[in-house]
């Protein structure tokens, strides 16, 4: 590892070369990528299309500043807003940034609105927000806290798909509610219908604001463009990362255009949020995965692959998630670590999910082949593990 700090438990793996759904280790091992670069690489590695809007790119303008206008960054965000619910868009870099810039337009709408009244946020137990010190106190996970202690006081985590206790612990001060429609790290959970046009209901009646962290469900991951839409209601603000830049680091808030006004001119701000080559990269991605024909092919490939896990499981698991977001939660005297061990030696990768959960996220872009060797792949992993 020489200098490299050490904040990651890493697998004995050196990957040194990607090619569509495959990745090369620096043995000349060929393995499948069931992982995605946990939800990242949606089109694949080396995508031709983006490596060519890449050098494109990096041969004209990579970087300016934000204090000037960007046409690329412009109509990136046109696209995002027409692809969703018609918002105002702010690029970062990351989709703890993107998390961040939601929990800093929840706090100045309180505080502009509201004379600073309401403050308070809500987030699910088992979420995923982040690691900086505001998404941090949002993850309602008590390990991502751990060292860190006392975090933010103000967010308050309750039960995922619990519409009793979400009533209940909405208060006066309540400004925001922040969730994901389908927790990732959490183990592949989505949120019922019910639930999320429950809470729709209420946000609309008590003016308090609607977040999607759609930073792993987004961009084509779930079978629609957004996680959201399976829904049939709309966030007042979400947020996006992960596979908007297919592995270049872009992310990005969009809230209405009523409430995205509260974030005025020195209220936030990144030096590299939103330059030329993150654009110009997320530009094409929305414009690939956005193809109805794509997003159609998404779920073919998903109704496949769910039938053929069934087969596989065999009674030892349970499939939860939609679209090419599907975790598989093994039965609890099979480890998911073990699991993963074993899928490394067969030549597959898989990450982990709470909840003794395995993700399964091949590119959106994979093809029936290469599906059905990853399923074989996957067949003798849990063969050796159980």
């Amino acid at each position: 590892m020489g200098n490299v700090m050490n904040t990651y438990n890493r697998y004995d793996i050196t990957l040194v070369k990607g090619e569509g759904a495959y990745l090369y280790d620096d043995l000349g091992n060929r393995y499948i990528d069931f992982a995605s670069g946990i939800a990242v690489t949606n089109l694949g590695h080396s995508n031709p299309l983006i490596s060519d809007v890449i050098s494109k790119q990096a041969n004209t303008l990579i970087h300016t500043s934000n204090l000037y206008r960007n046409p690329i960054q412009e109509e990136t965000a046109d696209l995002i807003s027409k692809l969703s619910f018609g918002g105002s868009v702010f690029f970062c870099n990351s989709g703890a940034e993107a998390n961040e810039a939601a929990l800093k337009l929840s706090r100045i709408y309180g505080n502009k609105k509201y004379a600073g009244k309401k403050f308070k946020v809500i987030t699910m137990n088992n979420s995923f927000h982040g690691r900086t010190f505001a998404t941090l106190s949002a993850t309602g996970q008590e390990k991502v806290k751990k060292g860190f202690e006392p975090t933010l006081n103000f967010i308050k985590h309750i039960p995922y798909n619990d519409i009793n206790i979400f009533k209940d612990s909405i208060e006066d001060e309540t400004v925001a509610v922040m969730l994901e429609v389908i927790q990732g790290e959490g183990g592949v959970v989505p949120a019922d219908e019910s639930y999320i046009h429950e809470i729709r209901k209420i946000c609309t009646e008590r003016d308090i604001l609607l977040i999607f962290d759609e930073v792993q469900t987004g961009i084509g991951r779930t079978g629609k463009m957004f996680g959201y839409q399976h829904y049939g209601v709309e966030p007042d603000a979400m947020t996006l990362a992960k596979a908007l830049g297919n592995g270049f680091p872009i992310g990005a808030m969009t809230a209405k255009k009523d409430i995205a006004e509260y974030l005025s001119p020195g209220t936030h701000a990144t030096t590299f949020g939103g330059n030329y080559l993150g654009c110009a990269i997320a530009k094409k991605v929305l414009s690939i995965i956005s193809e109805k024909s794509f997003l159609d092919s998404v779920n073919e490939k998903s109704v496949y692959l769910v039938e053929k896990l069934r087969n596989i499981l065999n009674g030892y698991g349970i499939i939860r998630g939609k679209g090419l977001m599907l975790g598989v939660r093994l039965n609890d005297n099979i480890n998911a670590s073990d699991f993963i061990k074993n899928a490394h030696k067969n030549r597959i990768l898989t990450v982990p999910a709470g909840d003794n959960t395995i993700r399964i996220y091949p590119p959106l872009n994979i093809d029936f082949d290469t599906l059905d060797e990853g399923i074989k792949l996957l067949k003798k992993s849990l063969e050796d593990t159980i």
